[in-house]
Protein backbone atom coordinates (compact mmCIF):
# COMPACT_ATOMS: atom_id res chain seq x y z
CA UNK A 1 0.00 0.00 0.00
CA UNK A 2 1.29 3.51 -1.00
CA UNK A 3 0.96 6.50 1.01
CA UNK A 4 1.26 9.92 -0.17
CA UNK A 5 0.71 13.62 1.46
CA UNK A 6 -1.48 16.32 -0.03
CA UNK A 7 -1.70 19.73 1.49
CA UNK A 8 -5.53 21.32 1.93
CA UNK A 9 -7.08 24.37 3.93
CA UNK A 10 -8.36 22.64 7.37
CA UNK A 11 -11.63 24.17 8.83
CA UNK A 12 -9.34 26.77 10.78
CA UNK A 13 -7.93 28.12 7.50
CA UNK A 14 -4.35 26.70 7.88
CA UNK A 15 -2.60 24.76 5.46
CA UNK A 16 -2.49 20.92 6.56
CA UNK A 17 -1.58 18.21 5.13
CA UNK A 18 -4.25 15.51 3.92
CA UNK A 19 -2.69 11.42 4.48
CA UNK A 20 -4.45 9.12 2.62
CA UNK A 21 -3.36 5.76 0.85
CA UNK A 22 -3.65 4.73 -2.77
CA UNK A 23 -6.16 2.05 -4.22
CA UNK A 24 -6.30 -1.06 -2.69
CA UNK A 25 -5.87 -4.19 -4.04
CA UNK A 26 -7.97 -7.31 -2.91
CA UNK A 27 -7.41 -10.80 -2.81
CA UNK A 28 -4.71 -10.11 -5.97
CA UNK A 29 -7.31 -10.27 -7.77
CA UNK A 30 -9.65 -7.02 -7.83
CA UNK A 31 -8.80 -3.29 -7.40
CA UNK A 32 -11.32 -1.43 -5.08
CA UNK A 33 -10.63 2.29 -5.72
CA UNK A 34 -10.73 4.53 -2.72
CA UNK A 35 -14.66 5.55 -1.97
CA UNK A 36 -14.99 9.33 -1.24
CA UNK A 37 -16.62 9.82 2.35
CA UNK A 38 -17.92 12.91 4.32
CA UNK A 39 -15.40 14.26 6.70
CA UNK A 40 -16.31 12.65 10.36
CA UNK A 41 -15.22 15.24 13.10
CA UNK A 42 -13.85 13.16 16.41
CA UNK A 43 -13.08 14.80 19.54
CA UNK A 44 -9.23 15.38 20.79
CA UNK A 45 -7.07 13.09 21.97
CA UNK A 46 -5.22 15.53 25.02
CA UNK A 47 -4.60 12.07 27.24
CA UNK A 48 -2.89 9.35 26.32
CA UNK A 49 -1.79 6.36 28.67
CA UNK A 50 1.31 3.62 27.10
CA UNK A 51 1.28 0.50 29.18
CA UNK A 52 3.92 -1.94 29.46
CA UNK A 53 4.17 -4.97 32.26
CA UNK A 54 0.46 -6.03 32.38
CA UNK A 55 1.74 -9.16 31.75
CA UNK A 56 5.32 -9.32 33.72
CA UNK A 57 7.22 -11.66 31.55
CA UNK A 58 6.38 -10.18 28.15
CA UNK A 59 9.47 -7.88 28.32
CA UNK A 60 9.54 -5.52 25.40
CA UNK A 61 6.43 -3.23 27.11
CA UNK A 62 8.62 -3.45 29.97
CA UNK A 63 11.80 -2.15 28.95
CA UNK A 64 10.20 0.36 26.58
CA UNK A 65 7.69 1.93 29.06
CA UNK A 66 10.87 2.39 31.09
CA UNK A 67 12.56 3.69 28.49
CA UNK A 68 9.52 6.35 27.40
CA UNK A 69 9.91 7.38 31.33
CA UNK A 70 13.73 8.39 31.06
CA UNK A 71 13.15 10.30 27.90
CA UNK A 72 9.87 11.78 29.43
CA UNK A 73 12.21 12.91 32.33
CA UNK A 74 14.54 14.41 30.40
CA UNK A 75 12.50 15.94 28.31
CA UNK A 76 10.57 17.95 31.37
CA UNK A 77 14.33 18.71 31.97
CA UNK A 78 15.14 20.55 28.90
CA UNK A 79 11.73 22.00 28.31
CA UNK A 80 12.31 23.38 31.72
CA UNK A 81 15.71 25.02 30.96
CA UNK A 82 14.73 26.67 27.50
CA UNK A 83 11.50 27.87 28.82
CA UNK A 84 9.31 26.01 25.99
CA UNK A 85 5.61 25.76 26.42
CA UNK A 86 3.27 23.88 23.53
CA UNK A 87 -0.18 25.71 23.39
CA UNK A 88 -2.19 22.83 23.82
CA UNK A 89 0.48 19.81 25.27
CA UNK A 90 -0.10 16.06 24.89
CA UNK A 91 -0.29 14.71 28.39
CA UNK A 92 1.41 11.09 28.14
CA UNK A 93 0.88 8.77 31.12
CA UNK A 94 3.45 5.80 30.81
CA UNK A 95 2.19 2.99 33.26
CA UNK A 96 3.98 -0.36 34.01
CA UNK A 97 0.85 -2.37 34.89
CA UNK A 98 1.62 -5.26 37.03
CA UNK A 99 4.98 -3.76 38.76
CA UNK A 100 5.00 -7.07 41.12
CA UNK A 101 4.83 -9.79 38.52
CA UNK A 102 7.43 -7.42 36.66
CA UNK A 103 9.64 -7.94 39.52
CA UNK A 104 9.59 -11.20 39.60
CA UNK A 105 9.48 -11.96 35.35
CA UNK A 106 6.30 -13.60 35.95
CA UNK A 107 2.81 -13.71 33.73
CA UNK A 108 1.10 -12.77 36.75
CA UNK A 109 1.52 -13.26 40.83
CA UNK A 110 -2.13 -14.64 41.62
CA UNK A 111 -4.61 -14.21 38.28
CA UNK A 112 -4.46 -12.55 34.55
CA UNK A 113 -4.13 -9.12 35.91
CA UNK A 114 -5.68 -8.58 32.14
CA UNK A 115 -8.63 -10.62 32.70
CA UNK A 116 -9.45 -7.77 35.62
CA UNK A 117 -11.39 -5.46 33.49
CA UNK A 118 -14.72 -6.38 33.18
CA UNK A 119 -17.36 -3.83 34.50
CA UNK A 120 -18.14 -6.82 37.12
CA UNK A 121 -15.05 -7.39 38.50
CA UNK A 122 -14.35 -3.59 38.45
CA UNK A 123 -17.39 -3.34 40.77
CA UNK A 124 -17.78 -6.25 42.51
CA UNK A 125 -17.36 -6.77 46.27
CA UNK A 126 -13.53 -7.29 47.52
CA UNK A 127 -13.36 -10.52 49.36
CA UNK A 128 -10.82 -9.89 52.62
CA UNK A 129 -7.43 -11.40 50.83
CA UNK A 130 -8.18 -10.46 47.02
CA UNK A 131 -5.70 -11.33 44.91
CA UNK A 132 -3.03 -9.28 44.14
CA UNK A 133 -5.03 -8.12 40.51
CA UNK A 134 -7.80 -7.49 41.71
CA UNK A 135 -6.59 -4.64 43.67
CA UNK A 136 -4.06 -3.48 40.62
CA UNK A 137 -7.11 -3.29 38.02
CA UNK A 138 -8.90 -1.05 40.25
CA UNK A 139 -6.04 1.07 41.08
CA UNK A 140 -5.70 1.26 37.12
CA UNK A 141 -8.64 2.48 36.55
CA UNK A 142 -8.99 4.74 39.16
CA UNK A 143 -5.43 6.28 37.12
CA UNK A 144 -6.69 6.07 33.96
CA UNK A 145 -10.67 6.05 33.73
CA UNK A 146 -13.40 5.36 35.66
CA UNK A 147 -14.12 2.86 32.59
CA UNK A 148 -16.96 4.39 30.42
CA UNK A 149 -16.74 7.54 32.02
CA UNK A 150 -16.12 10.75 30.32
CA UNK A 151 -12.78 11.47 32.85
CA UNK A 152 -11.41 8.27 31.03
CA UNK A 153 -8.04 8.62 29.33
CA UNK A 154 -8.90 9.51 25.80
CA UNK A 155 -6.75 6.68 24.42
CA UNK A 156 -4.73 3.82 26.00
CA UNK A 157 -2.49 1.36 23.92
CA UNK A 158 -1.66 -1.60 26.10
CA UNK A 159 1.85 -3.33 25.16
CA UNK A 160 2.26 -7.33 24.92
CA UNK A 161 4.63 -9.86 23.19
CA UNK A 162 2.81 -12.97 22.08
CA UNK A 163 5.68 -16.28 21.68
CA UNK A 164 3.23 -16.71 18.38
CA UNK A 165 4.63 -15.70 15.05
CA UNK A 166 1.79 -13.09 14.66
CA UNK A 167 3.96 -9.72 13.83
CA UNK A 168 2.96 -7.05 15.33
CA UNK A 169 -1.23 -6.95 15.63
CA UNK A 170 -3.89 -4.55 17.01
CA UNK A 171 -6.41 -6.40 19.59
CA UNK A 172 -9.57 -3.86 19.79
CA UNK A 173 -12.88 -4.63 20.76
CA UNK A 174 -14.03 -2.74 18.50
CA UNK A 175 -14.33 -2.78 14.54
CA UNK A 176 -15.71 0.68 13.98
CA UNK A 177 -13.32 2.67 16.45
CA UNK A 178 -12.40 5.22 13.71
CA UNK A 179 -9.39 6.46 15.64
CA UNK A 180 -7.61 2.34 16.13
CA UNK A 181 -8.41 2.04 12.67
CA UNK A 182 -7.04 5.12 11.44
CA UNK A 183 -4.05 4.63 13.61
CA UNK A 184 -3.42 1.20 12.86
CA UNK A 185 -4.04 2.11 8.80
CA UNK A 186 -1.00 4.96 9.36
CA UNK A 187 1.82 2.34 10.98
CA UNK A 188 0.90 0.17 7.90
CA UNK A 189 2.02 3.05 5.91
CA UNK A 190 4.96 4.00 8.22
CA UNK A 191 6.32 0.64 8.72
CA UNK A 192 5.61 -1.73 5.29
CA UNK A 193 8.45 -4.53 6.11
CA UNK A 194 6.54 -5.03 9.29
CA UNK A 195 3.36 -7.82 8.74
CA UNK A 196 0.52 -6.07 10.59
CA UNK A 197 -2.91 -7.39 11.88
CA UNK A 198 -6.13 -5.42 13.18
CA UNK A 199 -7.77 -8.46 15.01
CA UNK A 200 -11.21 -7.94 16.72
CA UNK A 201 -12.77 -9.11 19.43
CA UNK A 202 -16.35 -8.72 19.77
CA UNK A 203 -17.47 -8.11 23.36
CA UNK A 204 -19.25 -5.94 24.58
CA UNK A 205 -17.95 -2.74 26.95
CA UNK A 206 -19.35 -4.42 29.78
CA UNK A 207 -17.67 -7.83 29.35
CA UNK A 208 -14.68 -6.22 28.01
CA UNK A 209 -11.91 -7.70 30.24
CA UNK A 210 -8.45 -6.22 28.98
CA UNK A 211 -6.47 -2.97 30.43
CA UNK A 212 -7.12 -1.05 27.43
CA UNK A 213 -10.84 -1.40 27.35
CA UNK A 214 -10.80 1.77 29.86
CA UNK A 215 -9.89 4.04 27.91
CA UNK A 216 -12.20 6.13 25.35
CA UNK A 217 -9.88 4.12 22.85
CA UNK A 218 -7.92 1.27 22.91
CA UNK A 219 -5.78 -1.51 21.79
CA UNK A 220 -3.52 -3.69 22.86
CA UNK A 221 -0.13 -3.62 20.94
CA UNK A 222 0.78 -7.44 20.39
CA UNK A 223 4.32 -8.14 18.79
CA UNK A 224 5.95 -11.77 18.37
CA UNK A 225 7.82 -13.95 18.06
CA UNK A 226 9.17 -13.67 21.20
CA UNK A 227 9.74 -16.01 24.07
CA UNK A 228 8.10 -14.76 27.31
CA UNK A 229 11.22 -13.73 29.79
CA UNK A 230 13.52 -12.42 26.74
CA UNK A 231 13.48 -9.44 25.12
CA UNK A 232 14.52 -9.18 21.37
CA UNK A 233 16.25 -6.27 19.69
CA UNK A 234 14.48 -6.67 16.92
CA UNK A 235 11.29 -7.18 18.41
CA UNK A 236 11.40 -4.23 20.92
CA UNK A 237 12.35 -2.25 17.83
CA UNK A 238 9.36 -3.03 15.99
CA UNK A 239 7.25 -2.22 19.32
CA UNK A 240 9.24 1.41 19.81
CA UNK A 241 8.46 2.26 16.44
CA UNK A 242 4.98 1.39 16.72
CA UNK A 243 4.68 3.81 19.59
CA UNK A 244 6.24 6.57 18.10
CA UNK A 245 4.42 6.44 15.25
CA UNK A 246 1.42 5.86 16.61
CA UNK A 247 2.30 9.26 18.92
CA UNK A 248 2.85 11.03 15.63
CA UNK A 249 -0.70 9.97 14.24
CA UNK A 250 -1.92 11.30 17.80
CA UNK A 251 -0.10 15.12 17.29
CA UNK A 252 -0.82 15.26 13.44
CA UNK A 253 -4.64 14.41 14.32
CA UNK A 254 -4.72 17.21 17.62
CA UNK A 255 -3.29 19.60 14.75
CA UNK A 256 -5.97 19.62 12.37
CA UNK A 257 -4.68 17.24 9.80
CA UNK A 258 -7.13 15.42 8.19
CA UNK A 259 -7.04 11.46 7.45
CA UNK A 260 -8.52 10.45 4.45
CA UNK A 261 -10.84 6.93 4.69
CA UNK A 262 -10.24 3.57 3.18
CA UNK A 263 -9.81 0.31 3.16
CA UNK A 264 -9.16 -2.07 6.79
CA UNK A 265 -8.57 -5.91 6.52
CA UNK A 266 -10.13 -6.50 10.09
CA UNK A 267 -9.92 -10.09 11.51
CA UNK A 268 -12.41 -11.08 13.40
CA UNK A 269 -12.33 -13.46 16.02
CA UNK A 270 -14.72 -16.69 15.80
CA UNK A 271 -13.79 -19.55 18.24
CA UNK A 272 -10.70 -20.64 20.19
CA UNK A 273 -10.15 -24.34 19.80
CA UNK A 274 -8.17 -26.38 22.30
CA UNK A 275 -5.59 -29.46 22.36
CA UNK A 276 -6.90 -33.00 22.46
CA UNK A 277 -6.94 -33.74 25.99
CA UNK A 278 -6.89 -37.39 27.67
CA UNK A 279 -10.22 -37.69 29.10
CA UNK A 280 -9.50 -38.77 32.34
CA UNK A 281 -6.57 -37.06 33.50
CA UNK A 282 -7.14 -33.51 30.92
CA UNK A 283 -3.45 -33.99 29.87
CA UNK A 284 -2.76 -32.92 26.22
CA UNK A 285 -2.31 -35.83 24.10
CA UNK A 286 -1.12 -33.64 20.77
CA UNK A 287 1.03 -30.88 19.62
CA UNK A 288 0.54 -28.21 16.85
CA UNK A 289 0.86 -30.03 13.29
CA UNK A 290 4.46 -28.86 12.19
CA UNK A 291 2.60 -27.90 8.98
CA UNK A 292 0.55 -25.40 10.92
CA UNK A 293 3.33 -23.96 13.61
CA UNK A 294 4.20 -20.52 12.49
CA UNK A 295 1.85 -19.96 10.16
CA UNK A 296 -0.21 -17.29 11.89
CA UNK A 297 -2.52 -15.43 9.59
CA UNK A 298 -2.30 -18.35 6.95
CA UNK A 299 -5.83 -19.74 6.12
CA UNK A 300 -6.91 -22.61 7.47
CA UNK A 301 -9.18 -25.54 5.39
CA UNK A 302 -11.09 -27.85 6.75
CA UNK A 303 -9.39 -31.23 6.18
CA UNK A 304 -5.64 -29.62 6.93
CA UNK A 305 -3.14 -30.80 9.72
CA UNK A 306 -4.31 -29.52 12.68
CA UNK A 307 -2.41 -31.49 15.53
CA UNK A 308 0.30 -34.40 16.02
CA UNK A 309 -0.85 -36.48 18.50
CA UNK A 310 2.67 -37.91 20.81
CA UNK A 311 1.92 -41.09 19.16
CA UNK A 312 2.43 -40.03 15.88
CA UNK A 313 -1.29 -39.57 14.29
CA UNK A 314 -2.37 -36.32 12.44
CA UNK A 315 -5.62 -35.04 13.29
CA UNK A 316 -7.00 -32.74 10.85
CA UNK A 317 -9.53 -29.52 11.38
CA UNK A 318 -12.64 -30.35 11.31
CA UNK A 319 -14.31 -27.05 10.67
CA UNK A 320 -16.73 -26.08 8.16
CA UNK A 321 -15.16 -23.53 6.37
CA UNK A 322 -11.43 -22.20 6.07
CA UNK A 323 -10.57 -19.36 8.63
CA UNK A 324 -7.26 -17.36 9.68
CA UNK A 325 -5.42 -19.10 12.83
CA UNK A 326 -3.64 -16.72 14.74
CA UNK A 327 -1.94 -17.16 18.89
CA UNK A 328 -0.74 -20.80 17.47
CA UNK A 329 0.70 -22.50 20.31
CA UNK A 330 0.90 -19.35 22.48
CA UNK A 331 2.99 -20.11 25.66
CA UNK A 332 0.34 -18.83 27.77
CA UNK A 333 -2.39 -20.31 26.99
CA UNK A 334 -1.93 -23.51 27.64
CA UNK A 335 -3.48 -22.97 31.36
CA UNK A 336 -6.51 -21.05 29.39
CA UNK A 337 -6.79 -24.42 27.35
CA UNK A 338 -6.60 -22.21 23.88
CA UNK A 339 -4.06 -24.34 21.36
CA UNK A 340 -4.97 -21.13 18.90
CA UNK A 341 -7.53 -18.59 18.08
CA UNK A 342 -9.46 -18.52 14.29
CA UNK A 343 -11.16 -15.56 12.85
CA UNK A 344 -13.24 -14.49 9.55
CA UNK A 345 -11.40 -11.80 7.52
CA UNK A 346 -13.14 -8.69 6.06
CA UNK A 347 -12.87 -5.14 4.30
CA UNK A 348 -13.93 -2.69 6.51
CA UNK A 349 -14.21 0.76 5.00
CA UNK A 350 -13.34 4.01 7.38
CA UNK A 351 -14.48 7.16 6.82
CA UNK A 352 -11.83 10.27 6.55
CA UNK A 353 -12.19 12.16 10.08
CA UNK A 354 -10.86 15.34 11.45
CA UNK A 355 -10.30 16.89 14.75
CA UNK A 356 -13.38 19.13 16.30
CA UNK A 357 -13.08 22.55 15.96
CA UNK A 358 -13.29 23.91 19.78
CA UNK A 359 -17.23 25.33 19.04
CA UNK A 360 -17.98 21.58 17.48
CA UNK A 361 -16.43 20.52 20.48
CA UNK A 362 -18.34 22.41 23.03
CA UNK A 363 -22.30 21.92 20.95
CA UNK A 364 -21.01 18.05 21.77
CA UNK A 365 -20.07 18.74 25.37
CA UNK A 366 -23.56 20.18 25.87
CA UNK A 367 -25.33 17.77 23.69
CA UNK A 368 -23.99 15.35 26.14
CA UNK A 369 -24.79 16.96 29.28
CA UNK A 370 -28.31 17.49 28.24
CA UNK A 371 -28.20 13.89 27.30
CA UNK A 372 -27.30 12.82 30.45
CA UNK A 373 -30.09 15.35 32.50
CA UNK A 374 -32.58 13.86 30.21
Amino acid sequence: MEGSHQYITSHSGHTLPMIQCGTVQCSGQEVVERRQMEVVCLPRLPRVAVCGGTHGNELSGVYLVRELLKEKKQALKQALKEEEEEEKPLSVLMVLGNPKAVQHCRRYVDTDLNRCFTHAILNCPLSEKPPYEMIRSRDLNALLGPKGSRESVDLVCDLHNTTANMGLCFIAYSDCDWICLHIFRYLQMQLPDIPMRYIHFDVSNKESYSLDSVGKHGFAMEIGPQPHGVVRSNIYTAMKLGVQHMMDWVHFFNSGTIFEGGLVEVFTMVKNIDYPRDSETRNITAAIHPQLQDRDFCLLHPEDPLFQTFSGETLSYKGKEPLYPFFINECAYYEKGIALSLARKRRVIIPAIRVQTEEEQQADEQSCASEEED
